[in-house]
């Protein structure tokens, strides 16, 4: 008998580059450095969409990123995020540093195979959760009052709404409901039952769709919300997926709203209001030397602008490898050095053309101006089609939707415009008091747009990696001497 001899494996190659440089992550934050902001410092072994993940675990934590400065090549990731907390202050909280240190470490030991299943195959999404409710996935052309309609007919179907997410933008909707049967309270699995809802909703999605055909995907897999210190933990998951749903009906070909102008030169895209004043650019530029493009965007800053910009480069397949974010008193500018991840740099017009659109809607999707409301009240069936009932009946539309279920209590954000674009009339807060049973505590915030400066004009004195790499090439290439 033949004697088989098999290649030997050392069992610690597998561990090479943690011997070499060290743990595979690093986390450490310095509250010493600045005065106004916490520094998270991460070292890391390089993956795609480890600089999503980690901005989502700080986007989690209603963290403000002011600024931040990422490094990714030759196999190794370097960040700096400075960070404050949702009242602008410094992390003092040792149990909220002892989770970022935790949360990011663990991101950064995912095999990196794992991360492209957890995004690329939305019948993941929410896995990783018990067995609660039922998630339903809908995207269609968007009317006046189609959320209420949803509601109604999931009401109608005998679903009880646990939680709700829904965005519009460009006469696109988007929306991620999570339900369970109203009688037993447990998620909803029968395949028949499953078909019906999608018919039922699907015929509604598409009684205004002669532009474009709406899609219903009913997600049998769980989710569950989680508690502190991140809040609710699906939350970033449910925002991705709304990115990815809008993506997917090309909400960033629609048109803009009625307050916004667009122009297109050729690789740069500028939003401006009726004055004429800019307010989102998005610019792309090209690096030969290096084989990088840079993406440049000067918009107002705002709350999860970073983790929209990134969601949206990441969900596009391009790679990250040098970043530069900061802002400027109410604006925001953000660099990123990018290519696919096929390796190559932004080609054609067409390619250049189509991020500058895709980015634009990620930015101004999520910007909601108007009317804000908020609402608490009892939890019980059919509560959530009674209030946009009474707001569709008003002559409101709701622009975004975040519905969620806390104990005995349902609690709602609604962000209204008045559907004959007038401004939205504050007297319907007492008529919703009248028309919905049982006590609710209401609170109303106007978000319209005041007059502000535009953003600041793209110079020199702004630090730019790409200020400083070209200045670094034009350096060499002066003091090259050529060899005859």
């Amino acid at each position: 008998m033949n004697k088989v001899c098999w290649p030997y494996f050392d069992p610690e190659f597998d561990t090479l580059p943690e011997r070499i440089y060290g743990p595979t992550c690093r986390v450490c934050i310095d509250n010493e450095s600045m005065e106004d902001c916490t520094v998270v410092k991460v070292d890391s072994v390089s993956k795609q969409g480890l600089l999503l993940e980690m901005v989502q675990v700080l986007t989690d934590m209603n963290l403000t990123i002011s600024k931040s400065y990422i490094s990714s090549d030759a196999g190794w990731f370097m960040d700096v995020f400075h960070v404050k907390d949702e009242h602008g202050n410094k992390l003092t909280d040792q149990k909220v540093i002892n989770y970022i240190q935790q949360a990011i470490g663990t991101t950064g030991e995912i095999p990196s195979s794992a991360v492209a299943k957890t995004y690329t195959n939305k019948a993941v999404f929410g896995s990783e959760y018990p067995s609660e409710h039922t998630a339903i996935e809908m995207t269609g052309t968007d009317r006046p009052g189609l959320f209420s309609e949803i509601s109604a007919a999931l009401a109608d179907l005998h679903c009880n709404i646990v939680e709700a997410h829904a965005w519009s933008h460009n006469d696109r909707l988007a929306c991620v409901a999570y339900v369970s049967d109203q009688s037993t309270d447990t998620p909803i699995d029968d395949p028949g039952r499953l078909a019906t809802i999608e018919e039922y909703i699907t015929t509604v999605l598409r009684a205004t769709a002669e532009r474009s055909p709406s899609e219903t995907h009913i997600n049998p897999l769980q989710v569950k919300a989680n508690g502190f210190p991140c809040g609710d933990c699906i939350k970033t998951n449910v925002e991705r997926r709304l990115h990815q749903l809008m993506l997917s009906v090309r909400d960033f070909d629609g048109q803009c709203g009625p307050n916004m102008s667009r122009s297109t030169p050729s690789s740069a895209v500028g939003f401006g209001d009726e004055e004429g004043m800019r307010r989102t650019a998005v610019y792309i530029e090209s690096c030969e030397e290096k084989g990088y493009s840079i993406v440049s965007v000067d918009c107002k800053d705002r709350p999860r602008l970073m983790f929209d910009t990134v969601c949206t480069l990441t969900d596009m397949q391009y790679v990250v490898f040098h970043a530069s974010i900061g802002c400027h008193g109410d604006y925001a500018f953000q660099e990123y050095f990018i290519r696919h991840i096929d390796g190559y740099a932004l080609n054609t017009e067409g390619e250049k053309e189509r991020v500058i659109k895709c980015l634009e809607a990620a930015i101004e999707r999520r910007v909601c101006e108007g009317v804000r409301l908020e609402l608490c009240a009892a939890n019980r069936v059919g509560l959530l089609s009674d209030i946009t009932r009474v707001l569709r009946e008003n002559g409101l539309a709701v622009v975004r939707a975040h519905v969620a279920t806390k104990g005995e209590k349902s609690v709602n954000a609604f962000y209204l415009r008045d559907i004959s674009g007038n401004e939205v009339d504050m007297d319907f807060v007492e008529s919703m008091k009248k028309e919905i049973l049982g006590p609710i505590d209401l609170a109303v915030k106007n978000d319209s747009r005041s007059t502000s400066p535009s953003p600041p004009d793209r110079s020199p004195t702004r630090f730019s990696l790409g200020d400083l790499l070209r200045s670094q090439l034009e350096r060499l290439s002066h003091n090259f001497v050529p060899i005859n």
